[in-house]
C-alpha cells in the first residue's frame, strides 16, 4: 500500500543546461561529456529522477538508485551534475540512508510522484514498488506495493509516472532479453483510494523490440514520458560485468491519458533510434518538462562503475 498523495502535476524545474549534445555514437572518452559517478560495481546508476529543486546555480539535481543486493551497500544517493565539466570533474555523490524497511534487493528505477514534495516511487526488479519520502540524508519508506500483472520470469528495470488533466498514469516494463524475449510494456491509471492505498486501474500491455543494440540486449532498460506523451525508452546490451556495452535511446510510442482518466498505450512498430551510445550501458533516462528537450542519462557499467551525461534526445 501507499499513503495518500495529491495528483497535480509535478513541475520538475530542471532545465538541464545548454551543454553540447552527444554525437550519434558517443565513445567512452575523457572529453565525451560523461562524468564518472563511481568506479566499481557497487556504484552504478540503475535509475534516476530529477528532484523538485531541478536546477540551481547551473547544476542538475537528482536522486539515483543502485541495484546493490548485500546489506550495508548503498541503495539511494543524491546526484549533482554540471554539464560541460567533463571527466576531470566527477559528478557529486551523497549516499542516503534507507529507513522504514529492510534494505531492498536490486532497485532498478525511481520516479518522482507528481504533485508532491520529495516523494518518489522506487522499483525493484521483481516488481515491488517502494513509496519514499526523502529528507536530508534519509530515504524513508512510507509504504510498499507489488505491481499488477507480474508474470513468471519478469525482470523490471523501468517505471514512470505521468499526469494529464489531473489524472495520473503509470508505465513500466519487463526488460526482455535478446531475440526470443521482447520487452513487455504495461500501462494503467494510477491513483490513491480513500485509505491512501495505491490503486492501479485496468492494465494495458504491448510488446516492444529495440532495433539497436543487438545480441545480449535488454530491450527496455528505462522509460521516461515527455511532456507531449512520447515514450522515450533506453535499450542496452550487456555481455557481462566487463562489457562490452552498447546502448540507444529510442522514440518508441505514446502514452495518453483522457480527461476521464482512461489510459492508452501505443508502441510504434518501427521505433526511431534517436541516439546510439557505444561503450556505455544506459539504465536511466529522464526527460524534464521545460528543459527544451534535454535528457539526463545514467549508466551502470558494472565493474567500471557509473557515469552521467545530458543529451538532446527527448524532442520538444
Amino acid at each position: 500500500m501507499f499513503l495518500r498523495t495529491t495528483t497535480t502535476v509535478l513541475t520538475a524545474a530542471a532545465a538541464l543546461l545548454s551543454a553540447g549534445g552527444l554525437t550519434a555514437s558517443a565513445a567512452p572518452t575523457a572529453d565525451g561529456g560523461w562524468q564518472k559517478f563511481g568506479a566499481d560495481i557497487k556504484s552504478g546508476i540503475s535509475g534516476l529522477a530529477l528532484t523538485d529543486g531541478g536546477q540551481a546555480r547551473g547544476a542538475a539535481h537528482a536522486l539515483v538508485v543502485r541495484d546493490n543486493k548485500k546489506p550495508g551497500e548503498n541503495r539511494v544517493a543524491r546526484l549533482t551534475y554540471r554539464a560541460g565539466t567533463g571527466a576531470d570533474r566527477p559528478a557529486a555523490v551523497q549516499p542516503l540512508s534507507w529507513t522504514g524497511t529492510a534494505e531492498p534487493i536490486d532497485l532498478e528505477a525511481i520516479e518522482a510522484v507528481p504533485g508532491t514534495h520529495d516523494e518518489y516511487v522506487a522499483l525493484a526488479s521483481r516488481g515491488l514498488a517502494y513509496h519514499l519520502k526523502v529528507t536530508g540524508t534519509e530515504a524513508e519508506v512510507l509504504d510498499t506495493s507489488p505491481l499488477p500483472a507480474i508474470a513468471d520470469g519478469d525482470d523490471y528495470e523501468s517505471f514512470a509516472l505521468t499526469a494529464r488533466h489531473g489524472k495520473l498514469a503509470a508505465v513500466w516494463a519487463d526488460r526482455g532479453a535478446g531475440k526470443k524475449r521482447p520487452a513487455t510494456l504495461h500501462a494503467a491509471p494510477f491513483s490513491f483510494n480513500e485509505y491512501g492505498e495505491a490503486d492501479f486501474g485496468p492494465v494495458t500491455t504491448a510488446r516492444f523490440r529495440a532495433p539497436y543494440p543487438t545480441g545480449d540486449v535488454r530491450h527496455a532498460s528505462d522509460i521516461s514520458v515527455t511532456a507531449a506523451g512520447r515514450l522515450m525508452i533506453s535499450s542496452a546490451s550487456d555481455a557481462g560485468d566487463d562489457g562490452p556495452f552498447s546502448s540507444a535511446v529510442l522514440d518508441a510510442g505514446e502514452l495518453s491519458v483522457s480527461r476521464s482518466g482512461k489510459v492508452r498505450l501505443s508502441v510504434d512498430k518501427s521505433p526511431d533510434v534517436v541516439r546510439k551510445f557505444r561503450g556505455f550501458k544506459i539504465e536511466a533516462v529522464e526527460c524534464a518538462p521545460g528543459s527544451g528537450g534535454k535528457e539526463l542519462l545514467g549508466t551502470d557499467d558494472e565493474n567500471a562503475g557509473g557515469s552521467v551525461n545530458s543529451a538532446s534526445v527527448c524532442g520538444k
